[in-house]
This record gives structure tokens, sequence and C-alpha cells, in this order.
């Protein structure tokens, strides 16, 4: 863990973040010599073509494809990059032994990993429903599925390699058979090598999160490539394309009327639950010297519970701020509710002075 110690952990974590989450046009040329280094790496011939796609979507079709017709020779992934990758990690291990392994991932790739993944496995799935046909699939829709879901399994992920990358950079094992992958990783997103082919794709030209990392917008879709293949999301949970495009059209009315449970409660986010609450009419059911309780009973889901409080600190201009707060569905009294948002009991929440 010597060279970790020097590196500074944070610097190279932070590294490989901006790796992971960068959008804008790759870096074709940076890339591709990525791609070359691996394939030396490897004793393979560099590819004779980079066939580039504007979507990890794209990609997946032209290598579902390839890997059918067979004339770009035989998928060389395992050879480029999960047989260094194997080797690069067992030595690492054996290095840092049992104790210090899973620290050293935990201080590392360990901070990246949820969020990466969780945006793989999007981008996965994705990719399979673009061959569904209806709510029943075919026969041959399922096929595709299956084709579609295969080829991403055989991709190399590029930018989204950054919590691998970022724990083999901190050991200081970037400069060998893995050097060409890293290169690649910081210039492009997907890529898919065969024998004489490489089919690279390009980056996302939006990606919007929230502060823990999740997906998220609510006027456009959370992740966009230059083709259009796109994912929408709030806070992490996928919605339909258009669902939110225009918070303006949203009503009272249409959201007691939707009859998802988690779209609903996704509306009520962005609609506001005090805006809702005034335009359905809605009577308090608690209230006290520390807030007003307010329940919202939702059709097949449990009831949403709010403790309305005002800040005890003025604005500059002398006002003060109403918020809303989510307390759990079964609170009973206002002070409970406030109690609960300091990670008290009712009984012991007795504050001295308000701020």
């Amino acid at each position: 863990m010597q060279s970790a110690t020097v590196r500074e952990l944070h610097h190279v974590v932070a590294d490989w973040q901006s790796a992971a989450f960068a959008t804008g046009p790759a870096d074709r040329a940076r890339a591709e010599a990525g791609v070359a280094a691996a394939y030396a790496a490897a004793g393979l011939d560099a590819p004779e073509r980079y066939v580039w796609m504007p979507s990890p979507a794209r990609g997946a079709v032209a290598a579902a494809l390839l890997a059918r017709r067979g004339d770009a020779g035989a998928c060389v992934l395992h050879e480029v990059r999960t047989r260094p990758w194997e080797a690069e990690r067992a030595a690492a291990c054996s290095e840092l032994g049992p104790e210090q392994w899973p620290r050293v991932w935990a201080e590392t790739g360990g901070l990246l990993w949820g969020q990466v993944q969780a945006l793989v496995t999007r981008v996965r799935g994705a990719i399979g429903d673009l061959a569904s046909d209806g709510p029943e699939p075919s026969e041959r829709a399922e096929a595709a599925a299956s084709a579609l879901r295969g080829a991403t399994l055989d991709a190399v992920l590029g930018q989204h390699d950054a919590p691998w990358l970022a724990l083999f950079d901190a050991l200081g094992r970037l400069e060998g058979p893995l050097a060409g992958l890293a290169e690649a990783a910081r210039s492009t997103g997907w890529w898919w090598p065969f024998e004489r082919l490489a089919v690279m794709s390009e980056r996302p030209r939006e990606l919007h999160r929230d502060e823990p990392g999740r997906l998220h917008r609510g006027d456009g879709p959370a992740l966009a490539y230059p083709d259009g293949f796109a994912l929408h999301a709030w806070r992490g949970m996928p919605i339909p394309p258009g669902f939110v495009e225009s918070p303006a059209g949203l009503t009272a009315d249409r959201i007691s009327a939707e009859e998802n449970a988690e779209l609903r409660r996704v509306m009520l986010e962005i609609f506001g639950y005090d805006r809702y609450l005034a335009e359905t009419g809605a009577r308090p059911v608690h209230r006290d010297e520390t807030g007003v309780l307010w329940r919202i009973d939702l059709p097949g889901d449990e009831p949403v519970t709010l403790v309305e409080v005002v800040n005890a600190t003025p604005e500059p201009d002398g006002t003060y701020r109403t918020y809303f707060l989510r307390v759990p569905p079964g609170t009973r009294t206002a002070r409970a509710g406030v109690a609960w948002t300091f990670g008290v009991d009712e009984a012991d929440y007795r504050p001295e002075k308000q701020t």
C-alpha cells in the first residue's frame, strides 16, 4: 500500500470519478491508441478498423451482428480485458493480503462502485429493452433482446471501468498490461474488441445526477447519448420518457389519478407537497407548538405524512420560511414528526432554543 499512500488516494478517486461520469465527444485518437496498446499487451495485432457508434446501444447492436456473422473475427474480450484484469487483481490481492485488500478497495474503487454499477445496470437493461415489441414480447423479440444483453456483457466498459481502475491506479498498477485499458477508459465509452475490428462508442452527451449520485432529472432525460438513446429517472427511479417533461403540466387531479404508486410519488415530489395539500383541500391531522402534521392518503399505497415547520431563523428580508418534511407514515403528532427528523423520540425532544 506504499504506492497508494504516496499517490494520495482522494486525488486518484476524484480523477477516476471524473472519467466515469464524463460527458461530451470521445477523444477518438487517444481512445484508439489505448485500444491498440491493450491489444499489444495481450500479444495481438491492433484492430484493422475502428468503427465508431454514437451510443452503447448502437454499439451493442453492431457487436451482436458482428458476433453472429463472424466477419470481424472472434471476440477477444478475454485476451484484451479479462485475462490481464484478473492477473493484476490476483497479484494485488496476494500482495495486500486478506486484511488489506478489502480496506484498500473500500477506500478507492468501492467509493465509486455503487453509483457506476447502478448506471451500467440501467444502460444494459435499456439496451435489452430496445428489442421489445410489446407488453408480451414475441419469441423473435425475446431472442433479439437476449442477443443484445449478451452483447452488453461482451463489452469493455471504458469510462465505466473506473472503479477497478481507481484501485489499480492507487496501487501503481496501471503502467503495465492495464495501461491501454486505462487510456481508453479516460477517452471513450463502451467498446467491443474483435480480432480485426473494434466497435467503439461515444460517451453521453448529457448526464444529470442528484446529490447521492443517482440518475435524476424532471424535465428531460437524465442520461442522453448523441443518437437519442436515453434514460429517464427521478432520484434513481426509472420513469417513462415524457413523464415529467413539463412540470407545469402537472395537476393535483392528474397526480390523484395516477395508478402507479411509485410514479405518483415522483409526481408529488415534483409538484410540491405544500401545493398538493393546498389544491386538494387537505386538512391537518394534528398541530402543536412544534408544527402541523399532514397526511395524504393514496389509493393502493401507504399515506404520505408530512410535518410543516417554520424556520426559526428569519430570511434576509425578515420573512420566515416554511418547510414540509417527510416523516414515517405512522407518525401521530407534529412533535413526534419533528423529533423524528432530529433522530430522537417524541418524549426526548425538548429543544432549549430553536435556530
